[in-house]
């Protein structure tokens, strides 16, 4: 029997619930029922509305916690060792004594008493607000069944408070139903996705990179699942095990995104909101325990599945295995998996790029000796006299630039041609490959037929939306915000997004202008070898300054984005997460690619020739340097590219563990004030860092992606640093998630999404970009004419492509120079010239046609779905709907039997077998019947 408690005690709890002056220095020795000492649970009565004077408590648990043992239960429990832990809720609180002496401490220094009163009035109408919306949403959230119990951790300076939820098995089965969760029907041999595993095993080739996992989640035919046929799920009659960890983090969070804490009109609803609005700090479920491993030996099907990951999978000495999919899919869900999945199935992709991009560069190397025009430029002597690279420059003999003739081969020999086309061919079939890979995992995991369901609007856009409507799916009202403004704020957004766009330009100039400025800085220094190394220091130094400006710039005009973004008041989450991407993907593409696209394709075409040079505010425009301009191109790409690299992995390594370093010492006070108990799950993973997300991750491997194709003819290293990198990024990422982040709510998700699509636009935007590469910044096809219309030696090609300067420009310097164009002795175009240009023209189309040829080939010839796996998925809903019919018709024989007199029931029987039964059609995963319109039995 619940004896009646005292004023001063219900004062204590609404005090602790309020977070107000309660500093936990008083309590009552004998109060066991709803006190919020730690595992009490809160008194209904104080979780009910303001206005609400319902007094009749109803206790779904009481503990005493003067008669709880010392010891915590082992595993994410309450305190009765039983009930699982799902979620948690926390929130902080100020000491009221600090707050007052920190207020003091300001009033006496800057402001008046009554500014410094009024300030601190404020702050705490903010505080009680925040405590109101808080005591409402728990209220709403027991309405809604789920089991509390709380928890704090208590020093001098603040309260942290710990609200512990869990779903009994009435709440699971009814969220379960209605979010469609997958049930297991019948168990089934996990399958082999890996094809090199299954190549080696043909040829008995022992595989190092398989790694043998325990605890690997069983695979079974599923269904969505359906109250009425619980019999017919494997495990129901064991309710604490029935559903998995994941799936109980998904029920409770959609609990959590559903309640409401405020009027639903204005759409008050939602943990993520109440987050922005302060009245929580956290909202997480718990991971599985420790990731290290014990100190005494263990065996491995005894670890849990953190430990599992972080021992098979996150450590670095397993960078050559196999991803455990499965489990991360089991811990993380499955829009986590299907990243790592395509990280994995790219990174593997990468593996012949790069053997055949090195193959590439060494055979330039073998046969740099057999470059007959850095032959003749090496042995020409004094015979080509170069007209000044600047206007205090002098005359400069080719000789001098022997070294980097030479290199130059390396990146322009016919092997980078070939190589341009292999990489348009494997990005195309990789994606090709990748549909397929998905597919696979897809129905693996009970995604085949996954769609998003209709979103609910978002925290954000429900505070700012001026107005409400009905929603025609639902017809439920909701924020309303009219898409005219909409249109209008993205177009203005658009505008910004031009204008950041205009200032990338003007740094790109910048970076030009310096490149010259150091260029002729070391021309007139006199030195032959800084001469001849000018544009080489001028291109590394600027591409360095260029690196350092597109990290600044990329960081400047995300946060920009995202306020664009907000701004445009995207109704679902969804929509708001493509226009972040699509906003801030198209600058990362101009911020990180237009100084490679220069170098390319501009520099060194508007030079003009002696005596009529161009010129960019009062200086000569850029030419090529000795090597050409693909060594230039390449040497940017190494800096920008691999300097981003590895600026990223060091980040990515840094910065969490200074953000979890921040996250301790802030709660170092309440840890210290804990030392005579070790500290619990809850509190450990409250320290750690909140889960950002994959957007980060998707940008910059898509943004390697575009290095390693657009300008692959340049840089025939890129695939095998990008090969290096994400050997290095796979397990990052894994140590990340498993070790510094809190465990996010598991997503399901049938693929990558919009990246799929950027992905796509790249490879063939790749393709049209290495033609014009191969026809206007190369030289071979300007070798392959001069092979066919006069040597096939390439003898006398150094002179073939030096014209004379004029005789104008010879009167006025008084001495005759060359330089590289081809030009007559009056700088007009030689037919040459023009005989060239339809060589590239014709080209740039023949390579195009002939290679988008071959990928729609590709793309025909390799089905986005395996044959096998569509024959599997015709076998199972045929043997579904085979299930459903029997089933059926055993119900109506039941029927009739049961309600029919003994006479009839033969001639009824007979009608019902002549008409048959047909089972539903629809969607199925796995086997599993369709029950989207029917009962376990088949009633509609």
């Amino acid at each position: 029997m619940l004896r009646k408690r005292g004023s001063q005690e219900q004062l204590m709890d609404r005090e602790v619930l309020l977070d107000l002056d309660y500093t936990g220095e008083t309590q009552s020795a004998g109060d066991g029922y709803g006190s919020l000492q730690n595992g009490g649970f809160i008194p209904p009565r104080y979780l009910t509305a303001a206005a609400d004077d319902d007094d009749d408590p109803i206790y779904i648990h009481s503990y005493n916690p003067q008669s709880e043992p010392a010891a915590a239960p082992k595993g994410n429990y309450f305190r009765d060792g039983k009930t699982k832990i799902d979620f948690v809720l926390v929130w902080e609180v100020k000491s009221r004594r600090k707050r007052r002496s920190r207020a003091k401490s300001q009033g006496e220094a800057a402001v008046p008493g009554e500014e410094a009163a009024h300030e601190e009035s404020r702050t705490e109408k903010k505080r009680a607000m925040q405590a109101k919306l808080r005591e409402r949403f728990i209220h709403h959230l027991q309405s809604s069944g789920l089991l509390m119990e709380k928890e704090e951790s208590t020093s001098a300076k603040k309260t942290v408070h710990y609200l512990k939820l869990s779903a009994p098995w009435d709440v699971q089965v009814y969220y379960a139903e209605e979010l469609c969760l997958r049930a297991p029907l019948q168990a089934q041999p996990n399958p082999e996705f890996n094809t090199s595993a299954r190549v080696l095993k043909k040829l008995c080739v022992p595989n190092i990179m398989a790694d043998s996992v325990p605890n690997r989640p069983v695979d079974y035919y599923t269904c969505a699942f359906r109250k009425s046929k619980m019999d017919k799920f494997l495990g129901s009659e064991n309710q604490e095990t029935y559903f998995t960890n994941k799936q109980r983090h998904r029920i409770v969070y959609e609990i959590l995104a559903r309640a409401p804490y405020g009027k639903r009109k204005r759409a008050e609803v939602g943990v993520a909101r109440l987050l922005n609005e302060g009245a929580f700090t956290a909202a997480f479920p718990l991971h599985e325990g420790p990731f290290e491993l014990p100190d005494y030996e263990v065996q491995p099907d005894q670890l849990n599945q953190r430990q599992v990951l972080y021992h098979y999978w996150a450590r670095w000495s397993k960078w050559y295995k196999y991803q455990p999919l499965d489990h991360i899919r089991e811990y993380f869900g499955e829009k986590i998996a299907l990243y790592f999945a395509w990280l994995g199935f790219y990174t593997a992709w990468l593996l012949p790029a790069a053997l055949v991009g090195t193959f590439v560069f060494v055979s330039g190397i073998m046969t740099m000796g057999s470059n007959t025009p850095a032959k003749e430029i090496c042995e020409s002597g004094g015979r080509y006299l170069m007209c000044p690279l600047c206007e205090t420059c002098k005359p400069w003999n080719m000789s001098d630039i022997c070294p980097m003739a030479k290199v130059g081969y390396l990146f322009d020999h016919p092997g980078t041609v070939f190589f341009s086309i292999f990489m348009s061919l494997w990005s195309v079939t990789f994606l090709e490959y990748w549909k397929r890979k998905n597919a696979t995992l897809a129905h693996h995991w009970d995604c085949m037929d996954f769609h998003e369901e209709e979103e609910r609007p978002r925290p954000e856009f429900a505070a700012m939306a001026p107005g409400m409507e009905q929603n025609p799916v639902t017809g439920v009202k909701e924020p309303y915000f009219p898409e005219k403004a909409r249109i209008s704020r993205m177009l203005t957004g658009s505008m910004v997004i031009i204008i950041m766009l205009c200032v990338v330009m003007i740094f790109l100039v910048t970076v030009i202008i310096y490149r010259s400025i150091v260029s002729v800085m070391m021309y007139e220094t006199g030195s032959s070898v800084l001469r001849t190394q000018a544009g080489n220091i001028a291109n590394i130094s600027s591409s360095m300054v260029n690196l350092a400006l597109i990290l600044l710039m990329g960081q400047v005009y995300t946060a920009l984005a995202e306020q664009l973004t907000k701004w445009e008041m995207h109704r679902t989450q969804t929509q708001n997460e493509d226009a972040f991407t699509f906003k801030v993907f198209i600058f990362q593409f101009v911020n990180f690619y237009s100084s490679p696209f220069y170098v390319a394709f501009f520099k060194g075409r508007f030079v003009g020739y002696p005596g009529h040079y161009g010129t960019l505010f009062g200086m000569r425009n850029e030419d090529c340097g000795p090597g050409g301009c693909l060594i230039e191109l390449a040497e940017q790409l190494f800096i920008i590219m691999v300097g981003k690299q590895l600026i990223n992995n060091m980040q990515e390594f840094v910065i969490p563990k200074v953000k979890a370093w921040r996250q301790k010492r802030a709660l170092a006070s309440v840890r210290k004030a804990q030392v005579s108990h070790e500290p619990q799950r809850w509190e450990q993973d409250y320290e750690l860092i909140e889960c950002e997300g994959l957007f980060e991750e998707y940008l910059e491997i898509v943004l390697q992606f575009g290095f390693i194709t657009i300008f692959v003819a340049a840089f025939p290293l890129a695939p095998l640093f990008a090969l290096l990198n994400n050997w290095a990024e796979v397990r990052l990422d894994a140590h990340k998630f498993v070790c510094e982040y809190r465990r996010p709510v598991a997503e399901r998700a049938q693929k990558i999404g919009v990246w799929f699509t950027i992905l796509e636009a790249l490879s063939h935007l790749s393709v049209i970009v290495n033609a014009f590469l191969i026809a206007f910044t190369s030289d071979f096809l300007p070798r392959l004419l001069y092979q066919y219309k006069y040597d096939n030696q390439l003898h006398g090609y150094v002179n073939f492509t030096l014209a004379y300067s004029p005789p104008s420009y010879n009167h006025t310097t008084h001495a005759m120079c060359r330089y590289k164009a081809f030009r007559d002795e009056n700088g007009n175009y030689t037919l040459v010239y023009w005989e060239l240009l339809a060589v590239r023209l014709g080209f740039i189309i023949a390579f195009e046609h002939a290679v988008f040829f071959v990928l729609r080939a590709i793309d025909w010839m390799v089905p986005d779905v395996p044959e096998s796996l569509e024959l599997k998925i015709k076998r199972e809903r045929y043997l579904a709907k085979q299930a459903l019919a029997d089933n059926q018709e055993a119900l109506l024989v039941s029927r009739l039997l049961a309600s029919s007199p003994a006479s009839n029931t033969p001639g009824k029987l007979r009608q019902a077998c002549s008409e048959g039964m047909r089972p539903a059609e629809g969607s199925i995963a796995k086997g599993g019947p369709n029950v989207s319109s029917t009962d376990s039995a088949g009633t509609p």
